[in-house]
């Protein structure tokens, strides 16, 4: 399942993607508790229904939802295959269904606890910014001012001219834990969706590490939509690319992943707890803009996009710096 942020009449709704719709879920549910007798003669079996309404109302934002169980999750997704079979045409319903195509998405995940990164966690991106291959994980901290939604401009700080790309992977947890073992980390697990690590590098190397560089406001494009761990059944062979302005820039594979994910969620776990919504971006591979030569940084008025197999494609324009 695709779980949204979108904005309808200009409030956040949470929503699923079905095809070329994004259903509502809130109008969805509260369809299937006014019209239960006609909708359940027709469509959905009585148990989807009862177990959506045991579980209470639907929950307020992103966070809430992705901690629902899988069973949940599975009569969810019943529920709303119901939905579009049998309201898609009634156009009476404009809240219950908006096009994907026209649709004001926002991150995912807009305030994250914590956002965990992975630093030269592809050994080509290691070699290509002169360092070794690392033995054990290199992480650090994004700050969450730094999260941004599809379609939401990257605005270039006035105090850098060297702001990169980072193609990333990125896992969002859906369960709290604590010392998880690896072979269980995938329960804590609720889903996928890309990140674009933007960093600036000249801020960078003048602060001889990474925090600031990393941290700008609207340096962690995220998105379009979370893709549930159900759905992609290894994260570990998927395709990941970065496009800028059309000219492919990073192209490889989830597979070359130094340290793998579950590895990542349980080592990280021994000395801090993973929180629902926390975000760990699994790092990027070779081809970024400060190791070609020349090298290559954005300006205002570029398009980055990044695709990763199974997942989607996310898509940000490039601003100017703001005046304020």
């Amino acid at each position: 399942m695709k779980l949204v942020n979108f904005e309808l009449e200009g409030k956040p709704c949470l929503g699923a993607v079905r095809g070329d719709l994004i259903v509502n879920l809130s109008a969805a549910l509260d369809l299937v508790i006014e019209r239960v007798v006609k909708f359940e003669s027709k469509t959905t079996p009585s148990k989807a229904r009862h177990l959506l309404l045991q579980a209470g109302r639907l929950p307020e934002d992103m966070i809430q939802l992705i901690q629902r169980d899988e069973v949940w999750f599975v009569a969810l997704d019943e529920v709303l295959s119901g939905v579009v079979d049998f309201f898609r045409g009634d156009r009476k319903l404009d809240r219950l269904f908006t096009s994907i195509d026209t649709a004001r998405l926002h991150a995912p995940v807009p305030r994250p606890g914590k956002i965990v990164c992975m630093g030269r966690n592809y050994a080509e991106h290691a070699r290509e910014r002169g360092g070794e291959i690392p033995t054990q994980p290199i992480f650090f901290l994004k700050s969450n001012n730094t999260i941004c939604g599809p379609g939401e401009p990257i605005v270039l700080p006035p105090d850098s001219s060297q702001v990169d790309y980072e193609a990333e992977l990125a896992v969002v947890i859906g369960k709290r834990g604590k010392n998880i073992p690896e072979e269980r980390a995938y329960e804590h697990i609720a889903g996928y969706m890309m990140l674009n690590d933007v960093s600036a590098r000249d801020m960078q190397s003048a602060d001889k590490q990474w925090f600031r560089g990393k941290s700008c406001d609207t340096f962690a494009p995220t998105g379009p939509w979370i893709v549930t761990r159900d759905e992609v059944p290894d994260a570990h062979r998927l395709r990941i690319s970065l496009t800028l302005n059309g000219q492919t820039m990073q192209d490889s594979n989830t597979s070359h992943m130094i340290f793998k994910i579950p590895y990542l969620v349980s080592y990280l776990s021994r000395t801090l707890t993973w929180e629902p919504g926390d975000i760990l971006s699994t790092g990027t591979p070779e081809g970024i803009g400060a190791s070609r030569t020349p090298p290559v940084f954005l300006k205002p008025g570029d398009t980055v996009s990044i695709t990763v197999e199974q997942v989607g494609t996310l898509t940000n324009p490039v601003g100017a710096p703001s005046p304020h």
